[in-house]
């Protein structure tokens, strides 16, 4: 059976379940990088699994000092990912090291790792399987996984308070461990992002999310577009009028002042965007602690955003809250025309994301969760490497 430690008896860590490093896709893969680097400078060895299309041999390489084995498969969506998935854990069970996953949506195959009693820390995101974009199938597949997650998991990790709650109808209490997302804070950066989309700086607002019903950006463009605003609204994301209802919807509902921007991936040019922006507006009804929300305060956004549980206990008093269209109008127009409410929230949102969203902070927890299993292994070291 595998140690948890490299034959040099350094503390190892594999990283699974994300598209890999460095981070270009989403909210886990900016985890895994950060909490990877982190762990990199604490002294632990990291390997990183990666995705990659096509066909061909697991490529091994390094970057920034972290391990990454880069391993292809011919299929995009569901079915690559869940190929990807099980090669990764196949790889990773017959070599050292402990286990960090990203997201439970095939849990069924870290089976694998608790027959072999290797240490598998799972974050288990947001309550994905509720979610209607899904379809039928699929919601009861990630359920399933869901369920099963909460057997073969040594430690679930809940980044949210009410996650925690959740999880805790599922699965032991002592088994759960609540760790936020993070995000660097950002003091400055540079204008051009921001002119190169045709955008003034301090003249906008940003609107950054997966363009679905469920972020409630029919209502945000629709409040927004309500009058006249002296403004822009930049609205970030993939839109296809001429096939999606929805994307129709949204599109149909924006004044001129709403400007569709399309997509922008890259960590530096989004910080810019944030950043010389007038504020920010998070839509967001269901999930855990959103990255998206998370970055904005980093920024120092004023934040308007959708009142439920989720969003009021991450962003507390460094936002305004809205159930409908017209109460987002309402807010919208205060943060227009009052320059002294923008700075009283960019600074409450400054504040609390240096109280509990720094990555110094959420990786550090990350690796107290992991350090613990060390500690354990250390203590029943003939169990866990047969070789002794």
């Amino acid at each position: 059976m595998p140690t948890s430690r490299a034959s040099t008896g350094v503390p190892t860590v594999r990283i699974l379940g994300t598209h890999g490093v460095p981070a270009n896709y989403g909210g886990f893969e900016t985890a895994a990088e950060n909490v990877a680097l982190f762990l990199r400078d604490q002294g632990w060895k990291v390997i990183v699994y990666c995705q990659a299309e096509g066909r061909g041999p697991i490529v091994t390489d390094e970057w920034n000092g972290i391990e990454r084995v880069t391993i292809p498969v011919p299929a995009t969506g569901w079915l690559g990912t869940s190929r990807f998935d099980l090669r990764s854990i196949a790889h990773a069970s017959r070599r050292p090291g402990l286990c960090l996953t990203f997201g439970y949506n095939t849990a069924v195959f870290n089976i694998w790792q608790r027959l072999k009693r290797i240490p598998n820390v799972i974050n288990m995101d947001g309550i994905e399987w509720s979610r209607a974009r899904w379809g039928k199938i699929r919601q009861a597949i990630l359920y399933t996984n869901e369920r099963i997650a909460c057997v073969v998991g040594d430690t679930l990790i809940a980044d949210h308070p009410e996650i925690e709650v959740y999880l805790r109808r599922k699965a032991p209490a002592r088994k759960i461990t609540m760790i936020t997302y993070g995000a660097h804070r950002v003091e400055s950066a540079p204008e051009a992002p921001v002119r190169a989309l045709g955008l003034e700086p301090g003249r906008y607002f940003t609107l950054i999310c997966r363009p679905i019903p469920e972020n409630s950006i029919l209502e945000l463009v629709t409040a927004f577009s309500a009058e006249r605003r002296g403004v822009e609204l930049a609205v970030f994301g993939r839109y296809d009028p001429e096939s999606d209802p929805y994307h129709r919807a949204v599109v149909a509902a924006a004044s001129d002042e709403v400007r569709f921007v399309g997509p922008v991936y890259e960590p530096e040019r989004i910080a810019a965007l944030r950043l010389h922006g007038l504020g920010y507006f998070h839509g967001h009804t269901v999930g855990g602690t959103n990255p998206s929300l998370v970055e904005a305060m980093a920024a120092g956004n004023a934040v308007l955003a959708h009142d439920n549980p989720y969003n009021r206990w991450v962003a507390q008093d460094a936002a305004l809250y809205f159930t409908t269209a017209a109460d987002a109008s309402e807010h919208i127009a205060r943060l227009v025309a009052d320059a002294g409410l923008r700075t009283q929230l960019s600074a409450a949102a400054r504040e609390r994301h240096a109280a509990e969203f720094t990555w110094e902070h959420v990786a550090g927890q990350y690796r107290d969760v992991l350090a613990s299993y060390l500690e354990r292994t250390h203590d029943d070291r003939r169990t866990l490497d047969p070789a002794r």
